[in-house]
């Protein structure tokens, strides 16, 4: 064990990861996430049934959660280390409207270099923990319409451009102790969950910005064509995005329920004549504006919702 360590939230010192031979794979066995497990249940006592993943612009929620003990990725042995900006890379254990939750300020993607195994692995570790629920959160541009820059969009379902194009993360062996070979999607974001979050929005007065509706994932890094936006409107995209879906899917391969929210971010580019070009820092900004709002709405969803 290396005797380096770091100060965390919570005034505890949080020690450097160990250099474990088998942690360096990109292929995640069950006893290596045991062993990532482990490593954080030795530091902390809480004991999380929600799962929280914040993202780009979002990791404000994580200022709401009390007796904070924070662990940066990369003082966790295998974890990958984010580097979007607006991502600040650590896990966030405490307690957030009386639930025990372990919350990700930061995710990891696929266009920073990382096969889809790894970005999914956080939610591996977090099912090992005993977590029941995911609470996925992402900056989204729209597609749709009607849709406006600051609108939340409850989930309903998804499009799996990667998956579409053969790179799963659960592509590979098959580990029974963490799911099915075989996991169903038609009921990937529960039904009872996006209920109960627009009625919660409804309560909050957020009315005229909640929608419900179709995410769709591709790769990234570079924002949709015009075209390319075109056609995930015809096939039923209202939103699209370069992440959540992977978590997904691991999420419900180990029967952690699901709940998800776009913040929509920018307005995708549909028209020739356009001269509007989408960016990283409109995401952000958006992300501050309405990052409250999202805060509010993700804390109440946590506090209703049993496992």
């Amino acid at each position: 064990m290396s005797a380096s360590s770091e100060p965390s939230d919570s005034g505890h010192q949080t020690q450097a990861a160990p250099r474990h031979e088998k942690l360096r794979s990109e292929v995640y066995s069950y006893e290596e996430i045991q062993i990532i497990v482990n490593f954080l249940f030795e530091r902390t006592e809480q004991r999380p049934t929600f799962g929280i993943i914040c993202g780009s612009g979002l990791g404000g929620l994580a200022d709401m959660i009390t007796e904070r003990e924070m662990f940066p990725y990369n003082k966790i042995p295998g974890f990958p280390v984010s580097t979007v900006p607006g991502h600040a890379g650590r896990l966030v254990f405490g307690k957030l409207k009386g639930k025990t939750v372990v919350c990700m300020q930061g995710r990891f993607h696929p266009y920073e270099g990382y096969p889809m195994i790894k970005c999914a692995m956080p939610v591996r570790v977090m099912s090992l923990m005993g977590v029941k629920w995911l609470v996925v959160t992402n900056a989204a541009g729209g597609l749709h319409p009607d849709y406006n820059v600051g609108d939340i969009m409850v989930i309903k379902d998804h499009i799996n451009f990667p998956g579409l194009a053969g790179n799963s993360p659960l592509i590979g062996h098959n580990d029974e102790r963490f799911g099915l070979r075989f996991p169903s999607m038609s009921d990937a974001y529960d039904r009872d969950a996006r209920r109960i979050a627009l009625d919660i929005g409804k309560k909050l007065g957020y009315s005229d910005f909640m929608r419900e509706g179709v995410y769709s994932m591709q790769a990234g890094p570079c924002f949709e064509t015009i075209a390319e936006c075109k056609f995930l409107r015809t096939i039923g995209a209202d939103v699209t995005g370069m992440s959540t879906v992977h978590e997904v899917m691991v999420a419900r391969h180990c029967g952690i329920k699901v709940v998800g929210m776009s913040l929509v971010t920018n307005k995708c580019v549909m028209d020739y004549d356009n001269e509007n070009h989408p960016n990283h820092e409109e995401v952000l900004e958006t992300g501050r504006k309405r990052g409250e709002c999202m805060q509010r709405l993700t804390a109440a969803i946590v506090e209703k919702l049993s496992c």
